[in-house]
């Protein structure tokens, strides 16, 4: 599952030549009209020079992380001069670490890794960046800022914060809100992080009460199970907040069963069968707050810009940032269609 301890964008510092620097400090020369920067070269949809892309990621055995493999791939097609070179992808560190060896030894161009362990692949990211590939660290952030050249992933605390103040602003005029979470895996940073963002947005709302909190697994099956004990333990209350959009199908399997439907529900990280349900307005399900597996195709185009030794277009530096956190957007009836196509299934 997506995993980062990390928010904020953070641009990178452009270097300033001598020339550039004794110009700007001499009074007694005119000043010029087309500063240096604003030649710099800039990532675009032109064609450049070559660059072979080793992307290596963790098995695809969740919609999210399968749609992180299809947003690369088809990233990657966008450009006549990039060749993607992709491993088969495991959970299995040891494996994963010789995938990227792998890739290492075929001497592409630069890396794009999704780490199955953030922790257990930065050894292989730091043999990377000694060797001269600069490897741009997906999601799952290595445990040293010198394994990879720049960091793109998305927002768990952010996630949790905006579905807490979606929430908080449906129950703002309601006296005595009770409010109950669906969280994922209890002993993973990201559930950690998802959770205290939520806790921190309801703060801001003095009506409303967390009543009850159930971590399950990411998975249907344990999503139906575990909103079973919730419903039955609680027998009214006004919102949900479901983590993850996987194990949401069975938590509306269980709430549905049990004929449950005076409470609106928030899901995560921006599935199709999420999108679809709230399109249709036939269930809880209200929004979802996205985790985008966008990130992937962010990461190519990162990637083709450090081959390239090329900017960012829209940034003024002449370096691509050296950290970028996406946005975690709500997406409801009001917003839905701009969003569907980003579905995953």
């Amino acid at each position: 599952m997506p995993e980062t301890s990390r928010r904020g964008l953070l641009f990178g510092t452009a270097a300033v030549s001598a020339g550039a620097f004794l110009t700007a400090c001499t009074s007694n020369e005119p000043k010029e009209k087309t500063p240096a920067q604003d030649n710099r070269p800039a990532a675009d949809d032109t064609a450049g020079k070559p660059v072979t892309i080793g992307f290596a990621g963790p098995q695809a055995d969740h919609g999210w992380l399968n749609a992180i493999n299809v947003q690369a791939k088809s990233r990657a097609e966008k450009y006549s001069e990039v060749t993607l070179e992709t491993t088969e992808g495991s959970n299995d560190t040891a494996a994963q670490i010789g995938q990227v060896k792998t890739l290492i030894n075929k001497k592409v161009d630069v890396l794009v890794v999704l780490p199955a362990d953030g922790k257990a692949l930065t050894q292989v990211g730091l043999e990377a960046m000694r060797a001269g590939i600069p490897v741009v660290n997906l999601d799952r952030v290595f445990a040293s800022p010198q394994a990879y050249r720049c960091w793109v992933g998305g927002d768990n605390y952010g996630m949790g914060l905006n579905a807490g103040h979606y929430i908080g602003e449906q129950l703002k005029d309601k006296a005595n809100a009770k409010v109950v979470e669906l969280a994922g895996i209890d002993n993973l940073e990201l559930t950690k992080q998802r959770s205290q963002g939520f806790a921190d947005a309801l703060k801001n709302y003095s009506n409303i009460k967390l009543v009850a909190r159930q971590a399950a697994d990411f998975t249907v099956e344990s999503g139906q199970a575990k909103m079973a004990q919730l419903l039955q333990a609680q027998k009214q209350f006004d919102a949900l907040w479901n983590h993850d959009d996987d194990q949401g199908v069975g938590a509306l399997r269980a709430i549905e069963q049990a004929g449950r439907d005076e409470f609106i529900m928030v899901g995560g990280a921006g599935a199709k069968s999420a999108m679809d349900a709230i399109k249709a307005g036939n269930t809880v399900l209200k929004a979802t707050v996205l985790y985008p597996p966008t990130m992937a195709a962010s990461a190519i185009d990162l990637a083709r810009a450090l081959g390239q030794s090329k900017g960012v277009a829209g940034l003024a530096e002449m370096e691509i940032p050296t950290s970028v956190t996406l946005y975690s957007a709500v997406v409801s009836k009001d917003n839905i269609d701009q969003y569907l196509p980003t579905g995953f299934s």
